[in-house]
């Protein structure tokens, strides 16, 4: 059963309809009053607002109209916004503030089509939509004229979706920044002046979501943040750093070591990317997995790379460098690597089965190894994997860098202003990356 509702009467004039359209929300909501006698929905009422004012007097007739029903009157909100997106995005935050994910919309049936686009880039899986479409007043007369003003539409032509995405994106770009200032943090290692490089932090986007705000760089359908919010930081990202979001790739994960050389056929999944061209951005994710960034100032080449501990293990940090030297010729002596923003010693377990292999490894990246959960230092393992095979120890940028203002590997879990992390935040975690490119 729906744990909201959603009557839109956005597409309705009610400057001349006004009789008409308080009938039909009469209706609607008896309707929903009954069938929810036992359990009382949220309800919300989106409407068109005009940009001269901040209250109409439509609004005021409509919230008459509420006073009149008690068993929803505490739920009922009425939503007035100069564009569908902004006046579902704004009942999205208070869905999401309520952590509803069942929704029922009631709408006129033409308006099915255009909604079903808002929801596909405005939402995620986590939601399930049902759709009603307007039915009879309370006095029982057909509301079709009302609620059906056009001919009926079952699916958007090429141009009403790029409007429709337009729209969004214009909405999308007026937000705020939340947290503060857009902040990249940038390693001494590589060269600026032949890379743009950079790890992101969760300041400076628009995700709301507490453990999402604000930064957040990747959709999932297990998560709350939509891929128009995410895009819409990535713009921000893109404008700020100075990289072209059209041209930028991150990589598929899949906690393996399998790397995608660029230029090739794209696999499905991969952990590593490698490059040599100028007109490209590459990226890894990180929530407590370690991004990983490479770079050939000699050969101009560069890789990204994501390590978790199971990555780690298979020897995607070396992956990626192998790729390198045998794609674009890059000597193992000149390759750069820094380690970014991840899970530190201090904050991640394993089972003391997994822990094992860390172990094998160097005792030194095990701390309690006898208890069930032992403490892993995988940025240890990832240093230790890269010097065996062949990058020099002074050429890696790490946690073990003695001058704290050169260090960019902080642990995710012990910062939770600056970083996103899984391992603090649960399932519904934000994501920060490291991205690099070569420049013209």
């Amino acid at each position: 059963m729906a744990e909201a509702v959603v009557i839109d009467l956005f597409s309705l004039q009610m400057n001349s309809q006004n009789n008409g359209v308080q009938k039909l929300l009469c209706s609607t909501l008896e309707r929903i009053e009954k069938h929810f006698s036992a359990s009382a929905p949220f309800v919300y009422i989106m409407c068109y607002q005009t940009p001269r004012s901040e209250r109409s007097s439509e609004q005021d007739s409509l919230l008459k109209v509420i006073s009149g029903f008690q068993i929803l009157k505490k739920g009922i909100e009425v939503v007035c916004m100069t564009s569908t997106a902004a006046a579902l995005y704004t009942i999205k935050q208070k869905l999401d503030e309520k952590d509803l994910s069942i929704i029922k919309i009631i709408l006129p049936v033409q308006r099915k089509a255009l909604m079903e686009v808002f929801i596909d880039h405005l939402f995620t899986a986590v939601y399930q939509f049902q759709f009603e479409d307007f039915g009879v007043d309370c006095e029982g007369n057909n509301l079709q004229q009302i609620a059906e003003p056009q001919s009926d539409i079952q699916t958007l032509s090429a141009p009403e979706m790029e409007l429709v995405r337009r729209e969004i994106q214009t909405f999308l770009e007026s937000l705020p920044a939340l947290k503060g200032k857009l902040t990249i943090l940038k390693s001494s290692l590589i060269p600026g002046h032949i890379f743009l490089h950079g790890f992101t932090t969760r300041t400076g986007g628009i995700s709301y979501i507490p453990t999402l705000s604000s930064f957040n760089l990747f959709s999932s359908s297990k998560r709350r943040d939509p891929k128009a919010v995410v895009k819409e930081n990535l713009r921000r990202l893109a404008n700020a750093a100075g990289f072209d979001p059209e041209t930028f790739h991150s990589v598929k994960v899949n906690h393996a070591s399998d790397v995608w050389i660029m230029g090739k056929p794209q696999p499905d999944n991969y952990d590593g990317i490698v490059t040599n061209q100028q007109d490209v951005t590459i990226a890894a994710p990180g929530a407590d997995c370690i991004p990983v960034l490479f770079a050939d100032p000699v050969k101009k080449a560069c890789g990204a790379a994501h390590s978790g501990w199971q990555g780690t293990l298979l020897g995607v940090a070396m992956a990626t460098v192998n790729a390198m030297i045998k794609e674009y010729g890059c000597n193992v002596k000149d390759i750069l690597v820094v380690l970014g923003p991840s899970v530190g010693p201090c904050c991640f377990t394993l089972r003391r089965e997994s822990a094992k292999e860390f172990y094998s490894l160097d005792p030194k990246c095990v701390r309690q190894f006898d208890s069930p959960t032992p403490y892993i230092d995988i940025r240890r393992a990832t240093r230790i994997l890269l010097e065996t095979g062949g990058i020099l120890p002074q050429n890696i940028q790490d946690d073990s860098v003695t001058d704290h203002n050169q260090s960019l590997t902080f642990c995710t879990a012990c910062h939770p202003d600056t970083f996103y992390s899984h391992v603090r935040d649960g399932t519904n975690f934000g994501t920060q990356i490291g991205f690099i490119s070569i420049r013209d």
